[in-house]
């Protein structure tokens, strides 16, 4: 019996596919000058209602994937976002309707929304290993009226043909597609008391080593802050700017922030990373030679 939460999704969904539906549809003029109004003055109104009319393009593609067993609303909001990405790249000035260009961008959305998610093993991540994913079931079916049991040779090939993949590929992607992921909870045996995940090896690191790292990762930090503070307040920001941040600066941004040449922040770079070296090796040594407190 369907959750209270699951049957408010299947409302919502119903709601906002009937809306999407009852949009007008635009004339070719229309939808020409909203693009335009959107691309050239960034008129918000213009590309809402310009988006807002094919949305319905956006349900309709959705339907179509509906096989691969991921819910409609998250097919419909990935192409959701290829249909803003479509409007937002759209040149009206090519004379081509904007469905023509948005279907690409909505189609590809959601093939990228599966392939992610079908499966917790990346399907594909090349364009012939895309191709292959989306295709081979029918190609299957059609050659073999069956897209059940594995693929003999000359039904590997013809795919492999018509697909310009490697028989290889193909058969890797076929033994893929019949079997889906299995939960490591499920119950297995004939008792059913174990399940897969009492099998595995637990790589992570005890409570102990953790204890440790965490402890030496303090120690090394209150030595590389007592190493910083016996250089230059220059010297620190340029070590700061150029080695500890995630988002180092250049050296010509340095310099103009100096008023020094660029090769001149180099020099004092280089220089201040070797005095610091130095400076954590002695303050580390002489930490090591103090006796620790017996309880």
């Amino acid at each position: 019996m369907p959750t209270h939460d699951a049957t408010n999704t299947v409302k919502r969904n119903r709601a906002f596919i009937s809306s999407a539906m009852s949009v007008p549809m635009l004339t070719r003029e229309r939808e020409f000058d909203l693009a335009r109004r959107w691309r050239h003055d960034q008129d918000e109104k213009a590309l809402h209602e310009l988006v807002s009319a094919y949305v319905r393009l956006v349900v309709s593609m959705a339907s179509k994937f509906n096989n691969y067993g991921l819910p409609m609303g998250d097919l419909v909001q990935e192409g959701n976002i290829g249909l803003m990405q479509a409007a937002f790249r759209f040149e009206p000035e090519r004379e081509i309707r904007f469905s023509t260009y948005a279907s690409w961008w909505i189609k590809s959305a959601m093939q990228d929304y599966i392939l992610r998610n079908w499966s917790i093993v990346r399907s594909g991540t090349s364009a012939s290993q895309k191709s292959l994913f989306f295709n081979l079931r029918w190609l299957r079916a059609k050659i073999q009226n069956s897209e059940d049991g594995s693929l003999p040779e000359d039904t590997l090939e013809t795919i492999s043909q018509k697909l310009r993949v490697g028989i290889k590929e193909v058969e890797a992607m076929s033994n893929r597609l019949a079997s889906r992921d299995q939960s490591l909870s499920a119950p297995i045996g004939e008792e059913g008391d174990d399940s897969l995940e009492d099998f595995l090896l637990d790589t992570k690191p005890s409570p102990e080593d953790v204890t440790i790292r965490t402890c030496d990762g303090e120690t090394r930090g209150k030595w590389l802050r007592s190493a910083l503070g016996e250089l230059s307040d220059r010297e620190q920001m340029i070590i700061r700017e150029r080695r500890l941040n995630e988002d180092k600066v250049t050296l010509e941004a340095l310099g103009e922030r100096l008023g020094i040449t660029k090769e001149r922040v180099r020099q004092i770079e280089h220089k201040a990373f070797e005095k610091l070296k130095v400076s954590v090796v002695r303050i580390s040594r002489e930490a090591a030679s103090v006796p620790t407190a017996l309880s």
